[in-house]
């Protein structure tokens, strides 16, 4: 191969590299890590917020938004109104939201220093803190903030990781919880 033939097949090489690396980094994707199986439950949390301790088998019958997030996210934070507004639509029609607290940083561990964060955001759902990653690792989670709804016999029936796509999932809520749009 001559070196210009070489030199012109590597850069299209890179520029196919770079046109792909660069898309797989910054699209939001949806990932279910459990499909059509039974959603695992909430064993492993430290201590629980706002609530007793929470299982799936006593949420039955009810749809379930599991939202792993952790107190220093911006991305988190910006989640929050969403979820709030989420919570306060639907909870009256069955939907449950369980935050799973899932320390990035040594000093997201501190429960003093959650509770005052789910004070300041005013967050009413239960809160799972889960210091140790158990929760995190039976979801086979690996994104802040990640949403996972759970259908009525306790299967994960959709996710989305990261901001954005709120009116999916509300929509996703509604198909589940059996109610029409309103306008």
């Amino acid at each position: 191969m001559t070196p210009l033939r070489m030199t012109a097949t590597l850069a299209a090489l890179g520029a196919v590299l770079i046109a792909f690396w660069s898309t797989a980094w910054t699209t939001p994707h949806e990932e279910v890590p459990i499909v059509s199986s039974l959603a695992p439950d909430f064993t492993g949390a430290d201590r629980w917020f706002n609530s007793p301790p929470l299982s799936l088998d006593k949420l039955r019958g009810k749809v379930v938004l599991v939202e792993f997030w952790t107190r220093e996210c911006i991305n988190c934070i910006h989640v929050l109104p969403h979820l709030k507004a989420l919570y306060d639509q639907y909870a009256s029609q069955g939907l449950v939201v369980v935050g799973v607290h899932t320390p990035e940083y040594d000093e997201e561990r501190d429960p003093a220093l959650l509770r005052q964060a789910i004070d300041q955001h005013r967050i009413t759902w239960p809160v799972a803190a889960d210091d140790d990653y158990r929760i995190w690792n039976a979801y086979g989670n690996r994104y802040w903030p990640a949403i996972y709804l759970i259908d009525q016999r306790g299967h994960v029936v959709y996710s989305h990781v990261g901001e954005g796509n709120y009116d999916g999932t509300e929509q996703r809520i509604r198909q589940l919880l059996g109610t029409p749009k309103t306008t």
